[in-house]
């Protein structure tokens, strides 16, 4: 590819969603914006690869170039700066924070959750090093002055990919898509209302669930949430589509890769499966994820995205680039594979002894009916969005955890705002 691939999802619209990765953090201490801001800063001596600053190539295409100036830690804002705007040092991340609350904000073009937490880790372990004149306990977080791992900062290419027919391909059986909810959300002032909530569970009752259920974490939220959309949608809708993100990196030699590579799962249900036995749905679930995150499956899908940017590539000129990806992006065309809901879950990050200060931390991105699961220590802290005012669907959520004896603390509805992006225009 021409330019890093870490570029190419810049080119997307956002008149109506967001690609701004938010992850909020409650401390269990009021937060010292000024320890903060030297804390930032000392951590991203390590992430070089993120301090970027997004020029102009000479065929109109988005590059980055390094950009040494301070990242800009801000108290509060009311209204969220633009990633790449002056107020941000033309940053393509910043951090804001009120109370005890630090929100870290990252353009979903430079990396996903994976490649994100190990920046989130660093600081965090800085910050508390800072504040408390400590030094934490944490063989898990990699320190400011570490070395990078070996193949951290690797771009992917086409050539790394498996060439082989999958051996599994999802034909999809026309789940129920929710297109009144999307458009109520997109279009509607009367219903739009972008909110999350955070629910955290003990980690303990969420493995013993899976361990006695043939189940797992990722598959664990897919299946309930099929649940308990299953209560409250309609009978005429049959099939009930979850959908999840996989990343390869491992498949292909990059598994210490910060880029956001990934695959994506999608699961069936027909509304008969909820008469299954809950071992048997997980089983289901599980196996889907099995078979669909194997490599020749997730390379195949892998390889038509590499394809894709290297189309936008032939096409000179900002304007037209955009144009092109808006009109050629495989997850919007007509075939499209679009799931009823989507729930993702990056995985058990170990924070050592910094984990004492922290109370709970939460990711946020745009959609309506998304799910985003972490896990820190002895909890899974997991963020549940939609874009319109409507508390069924959440309703319905906690039923089914009350239904299987699943312990949990929700908060909210808080509001789900995100900053987009300022770009160079020709």
């Amino acid at each position: 590819m021409k330019y890093s691939i870490d570029t190419y999802r810049l080119y997307s619209s956002e008149k109506i969603f967001s690609f701004c990765i938010r992850v909020r953090v409650t401390m269990k201490d009021e937060v010292d914006i000024d320890v903060l801001r030297k804390s930032v800063n000392t951590a991203m001596q390590r992430y070089q690869y993120f301090a970027k600053e997004v020029v102009l190539g000479e065929d109109g295409g988005y590059d980055l170039i390094p950009n040494k100036r301070d990242v800009v830690v801000l108290e509060a804002p009311e209204k969220l700066p633009d990633l790449c705007s002056e107020e941000v040092n033309r940053h393509l991340l910043y951090l804001d924070c009120k109370g005890r609350d630090i929100f870290f904000n990252i353009s979903h073009s430079m990396c996903g959750g994976k490649g994100m937490m190990p920046w989130v880790q660093t600081t965090l372990y800085q910050y508390v090093a800072d504040k408390y004149s400590i030094t934490p306990d944490a063989p898990g977080i990699r320190k400011p002055d570490s070395e990078l791992l070996p193949g951290e900062t690797d771009e992917p290419t086409i050539d790394m990919l498996l060439d082989e027919k999958p051996i599994y391909t999802y034909k999809s059986k026309n789940p129920v898509v929710m297109l009144l909810d999307y458009l109520n959300g997109m279009f509607n002032p009367f219903m739009r209302d972008p909110v999350y909530y955070q629910f955290t569970f003990e980690q303990s009752d969420i493995m013993a669930f899976a361990k006695h259920n043939d189940s797992s974490v990722a598959a664990f939220f897919l299946m309930t949430l099929a649940m308990a959309l299953n209560k409250v949608l309609p009978d005429k809708y049959k099939i009930i589509g979850g959908e999840t993100a996989h990343f390869p990196g491992a498949d292909i030699g990059l598994p210490n890769s910060y880029h956001d590579l990934l695959s994506h799962v999608h699961i069936d249900y027909d509304r008969k499966y909820f008469d299954y036995d809950i071992d048997k749905l997980g089983t289901y679930t599980r196996s889907q994820i099995i078979l669909q995150t194997d490599p020749t499956v997730s390379n195949y899908q892998l390889r038509k995205h590499f394809d894709f940017l290297e189309e936008i590539d032939k096409i000179s000129g900002q304007k037209n680039k955009i144009a092109a990806y808006a009109q050629k992006d495989p997850s919007k065309g007509k075939e499209a594979q679009h799931g009823t809901f989507i729930s993702n879950y990056t995985g058990w990050a170990d924070f050592g002894e910094v984990a004492d200060y922290i109370e709970s931390y939460f990711a946020m991105v745009d959609g309506h009916l998304l799910l985003e699961a972490l896990s820190m220590s002895d909890k899974i802290f997991l963020s549940f969005m939609q874009l319109i005012r409507d508390k069924k669907y959440v309703n319905a959520f906690c039923e089914v955890m009350d239904d299987l004896g699943i312990s949990y603390k929700m908060e909210g509805p808080f509001p789900n705002i995100r900053s987009k992006h300022r770009l160079p225009r020709e």
